[in-house]
């Protein structure tokens, strides 16, 4: 006599309650649980129909992969929290995948979307297709611990294979909105190539194929970084960093809060909601980043340290704790990474809209004046001003602060404004510096009324402590003598030094090689003091 067959389920209801009803309330969550069997189970294609018709609301998830038995459904689809990795599970039936589940809890995704989910499964060269329907209501109304969900065997001549579920009799009211869910479903997987395809309609509409573009739907990159390439900057120490792989990115703007943060995966399912692992996030760079890290190798430790509903580790442990710290190292070295490319990007937008080189103007900006704008520039590269509000303030800024020269000017004695500046300002500075000599010149013989006099000789005569023609002291005190004799050697040395050569040699063998720009400010600096102290003397 042939043994009758039966399905049986071992639970306790309350436990189904609070694990299925409680845990997969939430669409997507529930349904990456019926994508990652589909996985488990070596599918290539996984096609989810959603309906919202005069039937009602209902969900039809339909994959090509190995399909299950009856004795697979007995000894492990209907076994709840069967831990397959320690029965030597840890592969798909074709050996080509690690699979993605682990505590034997995800079929009850099912109770948390549905009332009543209808099964149709076949293996591979298989003549019977097992149909079996599971209801909420009988199950939570059993009495003991065993439910047997009613069920067919259907002999078959077709060399289909894989598994149908259909959930009907669904908890949720409000309408569908295929977009939103194909773009939540991505992000928790990252698996999705050519031999592992989804795809989501709704009343047999145009299909959206689920893939790893959909992570990022509308959100422009500004900057990325690679990994595992971009830990080469990390300098903390991490045993398995070369086992981290994936791309942080960031925006020109800030994201919405929904979209910001990294999410960790491992064997291609979200193991960790996005987070920035315990970095505080008052710095406003937090706001501009998003992306994934794959750390496989969480997955295959002893110890299950993902949580049940796959949204967090477990970060109080020795080894999650030791990860969790060196992910903070690598943000922190990546907000510094984004802080110096958006300063880069950012002044070449204010110096094209101001015409205007902001770090040749920082070079020529006298030291104690460049120490000082430096910060204010700094602090608006980092601020959320508009790159036309940034041109202004920084246009504006020039204005006060101008580079070294016109700053330098303003400092210049009159006289050296009246006869040189046309001549700097056409960049030549050697006729510039010529003029400005010829001015202390004229100006000394007027002040002294030596006349018959030029050059070393005028300074010779007018200047020093002994029988000069001005005086700038008493010329009493030591010092005092010192002042002078150091005006006439300055005065000389400047007319010997420059004046002499300048007015014999052919001007292309002295600029710019021994006379540039830089050197035409020193001289018109220094005969601007000589000018000076000509003003403040007096006639022996």
């Amino acid at each position: 006599m042939a043994e009758k067959k039966e399905l049986l389920m071992s639970f306790d209801p309350h436990t189904i309650e609070h694990l299925g009803v409680k845990m997969y309330s939430n669409l997507p969550n529930a349904l990456a649980e019926l994508i990652a069997n589909a996985y488990d189970a070596d599918a290539e294609t996984v096609i989810i129909n959603l309906y919202d018709d005069e039937q009602g609301k209902r969900i039809q998830v339909t994959d090509d992969g190995f399909g299950m038995s009856f004795e697979d459904l007995n000894d492990k689809f209907l076994r709840i929290g069967r831990k397959r990795r320690q029965e030597g599970d840890r592969k798909s039936p074709s050996g080509k995948r690690k699979v993605t589940g682990r505590k034997g809890l995800g079929k009850l995704a099912f109770f948390g979307l549905a009332e009543t989910i209808e099964i149709e499964t076949i293996t591979k060269d298989s003549a019977e297709q097992v149909n079996f329907t599971l209801s909420w209501n009988e199950l939570i109304g059993t009495e003991g611990s065993d439910y047997k969900p009613e069920f067919k065997i259907v002999e078959t001549h077709e060399k289909n294979h894989g598994t149908e579920i259909l959930l009907k009799d669904l908890k949720r009211k409000s309408a569908f909105d295929k977009e939103g869910l194909a773009v939540s479903l991505s992000k928790l997987f990252n698996l999705f190539d050519n031999t592992f395809q989804v795809y989501l309609s709704l009343n047999n509409d145009e299909p959206i194929q689920i893939d790893e573009k959909l992570k990022f739907k509308n959100i422009e990159p500004q900057f990325e970084w690679e990994f595992p390439k971009f830990l080469d900057n990390v300098a903390a120490e991490y045993d398995h960093s070369k086992l981290i792989n994936g791309k942080i990115l960031s925006t020109e703007k800030p994201l919405k809060p929904g979209l910001r943060g990294i999410t960790l995966f491992a064997n291609g399912r979200l193991i960790n909601a996005p987070e920035f692992f315990g970095v505080s996030e008052s710095s406003h760079g937090y706001s501009y980043f998003t992306g994934w890290l794959e750390v496989d190798y969480v997955d295959d430790w002893e110890e299950d340290v993902i949580s049940t509903d796959r949204q967090s580790l477990s970060w109080d442990l020795p080894k999650t704790e030791e990860l969790r710290k060196y992910l903070r190292q690598i943000m922190f070295e990546i907000e510094r990474n984004w802080r110096e490319k958006r300063k880069e990007v950012r002044r070449e937008k204010v110096q094209e809209k101001t015409e205007l080189n902001i770090q040749d103007w920082f070079e020529k900006l006298p030291v104690e004046i460049r120490s000082r704008v430096a910060p204010i520039i700094d602090r608006l590269e980092d601020s959320e001003l508009q790159d036309s509000e940034q041109a202004e303030v920084v246009k504006n800024l020039h204005e006060i602060a101008p580079e070294y020269p016109y700053y330098h000017w303003r400092h210049l004695h009159p006289a050296i404004h009246e006869v040189a500046k046309d001549d700097y300002e056409k960049e030549d500075y050697l006729r510039a510096a010529i003029e400005a000599l010829k001015q202390l010149e004229e100006l000394v013989k007027q002040k002294s009324g030596i006349n018959n006099r030029t050059g070393f000789n005028l300074m010779e005569t007018v200047f020093g402590s002994d029988n000069s023609v001005l005086l700038l002291t008493e010329n009493t005190t030591r010092s005092e003598k010192n002042i002078e004799n150091g005006q006439e050697s300055l005065s000389k040395g400047i007319m010997m030094g420059f004046r002499n050569p300048a007015s014999h040699d052919f001007k292309k063998d002295i600029f710019p090689k021994i006379f540039n720009d830089r050197d035409c400010l020193d001289l018109l600096s220094l005969t601007s003091y000589l000018i000076h102290k000509v003003d403040q003397s007096s006639r022996r």
